[in-house]
C-alpha cells in the first residue's frame, strides 16, 4: 500500500505487482546481508594473517578494507613479536578509522589486551568497556568481562598504572571499586557478578568503608543467594557488624544485626567449614548483649528503685544468653528485687466506703 496525505486526510493506493514483489526481494536481500555480517567473524592464522571467514561483508569497501586488513595484520604480527606499542598503535588505527567494520570489535579487543600486558589499567579498561557496550554480540564477550573483573581487582590489589611503559603511578583503590560496579550493570547475570560484588566489599572494608562494605555483601546475598560465595557473605555481614560493637555501655543494634546474620548463617549452612568460626562469635555476641541488659537493669534496680523495669532486664539478660554466667547474675539480681521488696513489706490494701 502507498499512503499519500490529501487535504489533512490519509489515502492508501494498492501498490502495483510488481513493485510490492521489488519490495520484497530487497527486504529479503537486505535481511541476508545483515545476517551475513553479524556471522562474521576474524579468523587468525601464522601462515595467512587475518581472513574473514562466513561470507560476512566487512563493513568497508575498496582500499578502506584492504588498509583495515593490512593494520590488523601489522598489529598481530608485532603482538606476536612482543612489540605491544606498535600493535597498540595499529589496533587504535583500526578501531578509531573503521568503528562500523568487522574489523573493530577484534581490535579494541586486542587492545585491550595489549594495554593490559603494558599494565595501563584505564586504558585497557577504556578499550575492553567499548567491545562490551559496542560489540556485545563478539565471540569474546565472556572473556572481555573477565578481563574486566582482573583490572579492577588488579586496582583494588593495589596495581599502579604505568606511565611511559617504567613509570608506576599513584594506587588508585577506588577506581577498581568503580570498574566493577560497572561491570556489574553491564553483566549482571556473569559468573563475575557474584566475585565482583565481594571484591568491592573488600575493597572497602580494605578503605575503612564500612557502611559501603556492608552493602555490597548485602546485596550479595539478596541478588545471588544460590552463588557458592553466599556463605560467605552472610559470615561478612556478621563480622562487619561485630567489627561496630563498641561494648555493653553502648547501642546494642549492630550487636542484634550479628546476631542475626551469624543465626542466618548457621541454619542456611550447617555442614560449612566455618560453622565453628560462627557459633564462636554469636556467643560472643550474645554475651555483649545479655550484658547490656544486666548494665540497663542494674541501673533500674540500684539507681531509680524501679523494680518492674529492672526484673523486665534481667530476664531479658537470661533469654539471649540462658546456661551462662552472665545468665546467673541475672538470677541473682532477680533474687535481690524478690528481696528487696520483701524487706520493704508488703503495702496494706485500703479500703474506701461510699
Amino acid at each position: 500500500m502507498v499512503r499519500h496525505w490529501f487535504a489533512g486526510n490519509l489515502y492508501t493506493m494498492p501498490l502495483p505487482v510488481q513493485s510490492r514483489f521489488s519490495l520484497v526481494l530487497f527486504v529479503l536481500t537486505l535481511s541476508l546481508l545483515l545476517a551475513g555480517n553479524a556471522r562474521a567473524e576474524l579468523v587468525w592464522t601464522a601462515q595467512n594473517g587475518w581472513k574473514l571467514e562466513g561470507g560476512a561483508l566487512a563493513g568497508v569497501s575498496g582500499k578502506e578494507a584492504k588498509s583495515a586488513l593490512e593494520m590488523m595484520n601489522r598489529a598481530r604480527a608485532a603482538e606476536e613479536k612482543g612489540s605491544t606499542g606498535s600493535a597498540v598503535s595499529y589496533y587504535s588505527k583500526v578501531a578509531k578509522k573503521y568503528p562500523n567494520s568487522v574489523y573493530a570489535p577484534e581490535a579494541q579487543y586486542r587492545l585491550g589486551k595489549a594495554q593490559l600486558a603494558r599494565k595501563k589499567y584505564t586504558k585497557a579498561y577504556e578499550a575492553l568497556q567499548t567491545v562490551a557496550t559496542r560489540y556485545p554480540s563478539t565471540s569474546h564477550y565472556n572473556e572481555v568481562i573477565g578481563l574486566q573483573y582482573t583490572i579492577g581487582t588488579s586496582l583494588l590489589d593495589g596495581a599502579r598504572n604505568r606511565f611511559w611503559v617504567i613509570f608506576p603511578g599513584f594506587t588508585n583503590r577506588e577506581k577498581g571499586i568503580e570498574y566493577l560496579e560497572i561491570l556489574l550493570m553491564e553483566a549482571p547475570f556473569s559468573e563475575y557478578a557474584p566475585l565482583a560484588l565481594m571484591s568491592i566489599a573488600q575493597g572497602h572494608a580494605y578503605l575503612k568503608n564500612e557502611e559501603e562494605a556492608m552493602d555490597a555483601l548485602d546485596r550479595m546475598i539478596n541478588t545471588y543467594p544460590q552463588s557458592v560465595l553466599a556463605p560467605d557473605a552472610y559470615l561478612g555481614l556478621a563480622k562487619a557488624h561485630a567489627s561496630l560493637v563498641a561494648g555493653p555501655y553502648y547501642d546494642q543494634a549492630s550487636t542484634r544485626d550479628s546476631i542475626t546474620y551469624y543465626e542466618d548463617f548457621m541454619i542456611l549452612f550447617p555442614s560449612d567449614n566455618n560453622v565453628a568460626t560462627a557459633e564462636k562469635g554469636l556467643t560472643d555476641m550474645k554475651r555483649v548483649l545479655a550484658e547490656s541488659k544486666i548494665k540497663i537493669a542494674d541501673f533500674y534496680f540500684k539507681k531509680r528503685d524501679n523494680y518492674k523495669a529492672a526484673r523486665v532486664f534481667y530476664n531479658d539478660a537470661i533469654t539471649v544468653y540462658p546456661d551462662s554466667d552472665v545468665a546467673a547474675k541475672a538470677r541473682a539480681g532477680l533474687a535481690q528485687i524478690d528481696a528487696a521488696i520483701a524487706k520493704a513489706g508488703v503495702p496494706k490494701k485500703r479500703f474506701f466506703f461510699f
